[in-house]
This record gives C-alpha cells, sequence and structure tokens, in this order.
C-alpha cells in the first residue's frame, strides 16, 4: 500500500525529536488536568454518620415553612428622614 520511500519518510517524522518531545509535552499536560481536576472536585471529607430526618420530621418542617423576621428599627430615622409635620 505505502511505497517504501513513503514508509522511510513517515518513520523519520515520527521519530523526530521535535514529535517526540511534544507527545512526551502532551501526556504530561493530560495528567496533570486530569489530576488538578480529581483534586478540586473530590470532597474533603464525607462524613458517613450522619442524621437523617425521619418522614415526619421532615413533614413538619415542610408545614411550617422560612421563619418569618422582623426588625423593629425604622430605618428612615436612623438616617434622619424624618417626615415634617
Amino acid at each position: 500500500m505505502f511505497s517504501s520511500e513513503l514508509r522511510g519518510v513517515l518513520f523519520q517524522v515520527i521519530t523526530s525529536w521535535q514529535v517526540v518531545g511534544i507527545t512526551i509535552v502532551l501526556v504530561m499536560y493530560i495528567f496533570l488536568v486530569n489530576y488538578v481536576a480529581r483534586a478540586y472536585h473530590r470532597p474533603r471529607f464525607i462524613s458517613r454518620s450522619r442524621p437523617r430526618k425521619t418522614k415526619t420530621k421532615a413533614a413538619q418542617a415542610a408545614k411550617s415553612g422560612p421563619k418569618e423576621v422582623t426588625d423593629s428599627t425604622d430605618t428612615n430615622e436612623s438616617l434622619g428622614l424624618e417626615e415634617a409635620d
């Protein structure tokens, strides 16, 4: 299929120091990127004994909803923007 001259040239291209060097650098770069990606997304520790909510506690928490927070201070008075009569 390939002539002997083409095989010789292809072998010389593949074994040239530039191609070998770039291939090694790319492989090392891929290993580094994979290592950083795994280290970044790995949780630091996993708690195996975390308490789980029972169905009744979860239902009660859903019924009660978020607690309402009230602010008793008047922001207009603190800024000096009282209404004039």
